[in-house]
């Protein structure tokens, strides 16, 4: 078969010949790829940057994490890889499939699951998002920053304020359900007039700090906030004063692999992604990706996809 082959961590994914994967246990099955995103989180596996990346095998390995696929009755489901997606056939996770609904096009859905993980894991479950809360999403402009302003205001935020970089993309976002945007620049932090119930960042690092910053209280009762923090495009690490910690009614914690627990994780894939599914569907949750053949793999890899896109690879 063809696939997106990685032969050593830190190079750019070949078109090659590899063979196909057999199924290894019971709960794997053999598929037919239709549609696969290449997503920060695949880039970073890829280069060895992520937590969770693995060194290739010796005679290298596909990559791509999940997308759409045939299963052998013939229905279209979108899956976890239990091998790599990137490839013509896969093999996938029994309990990690959901159906595809007839009307909702194989590019759309084999983008919009890691945005929505990215979003509404970190609101539903790490911020307890409640009807009429106020929600700051740092980073925004982002293909997962878009998708959560629109889930924050699904699930009953009362309002919603943006930040991000790429002016043309915040201002979409105002057409997207976000109430207020604030351009991140070097003052951006003195725009933030909270209080904020929630606060979902994409983004960490200096900006992180500046919005923490904000919060500090000065002895008396302040308004409890939900800080959950996705991404790091900013940066790893930030220096957090502990007298913003004492003088703060704050909750602060991490979405991410390994952060969710096993009964959060069956909602994603039995509850979650079946709505937005059908949210997308119906045109109420809005995305936009670009689409790319497999066979330009390694010319695309790295493509800079502007303004809160997503490539999609179709096999």
């Amino acid at each position: 078969m063809k696939a997106a082959v990685l032969y050593q961590a830190g190079e750019l994914p070949q078109y090659a010949d590899f063979p196909a994967p057999i199924p290894q246990n019971e709960n794997e099955i053999a598929v037919s790829v239709k549609a696969v995103a290449i997503k920060h989180i695949d880039k970073s596996i890829a280069s060895g940057k992520h937590y969770s990346s693995d060194a290739p095998k010796e005679n290298g390995r596909v990559t791509g994490g999940d997308g759409v696929c045939i299963l052998p009755d013939g229905t279209r489901v979108y899956a976890v890889g239990a091998s790599g997606m990137l490839a013509e056939k896969a093999t996938i996770e029994k309990h990690m499939i959901v159906p595809v609904p007839e009307d909702l096009d194989d590019i759309t859905a084999a983008a919009l699951p890691n945005g929505v993980i990215g979003a509404a894991m970190a609101l539903r479950f790490k911020a307890n998002i409640q009807e009429g809360d106020t929600v700051l999403i740092n980073g925004a402009t982002g293909f997962t920053g878009r998708i959560a302003v629109q889930i924050a205001k699904h699930y009953g935020a009362k309002k919603v304020v943006a930040t991000g970089r790429n002016l043309h993309s915040l201002q979409e976002l105002l057409t997207l359900g976000a109430d207020e945007i604030i351009p991140l620049t070097d003052d951006f932090h003195t725009r933030l007039t909270g209080p904020f119930d929630i606060i979902i960042d994409y983004l960490w690092g200096h900006t992180a700090e500046k919005i923490l910053s904000t919060l500090k209280g000065k002895g008396k009762f302040t308004h409890h906030t939900r800080y959950v923090s996705v991404g790091s495009m900013a940066g790893e690490t930030i220096t957090l004063s502990s007298s913003i910690l004492r003088s703060v009614d704050l909750q602060l914690s991490g979405s991410g692999l390994g952060a969710w627990s096993k009964y959060q994780v069956e909602l994603l894939f039995s509850e979650i992604l079946p709505e937005m599914f059908r949210l997308a569907a119906s045109g109420h949750l809005k995305i936009a990706t670009t689409a790319v053949k497999l066979e330009d793999i390694s010319t695309l890899w790295d493509k800079d996809v502007s303004n809160g896109e997503r490539l999609v690879v179709i096999i």
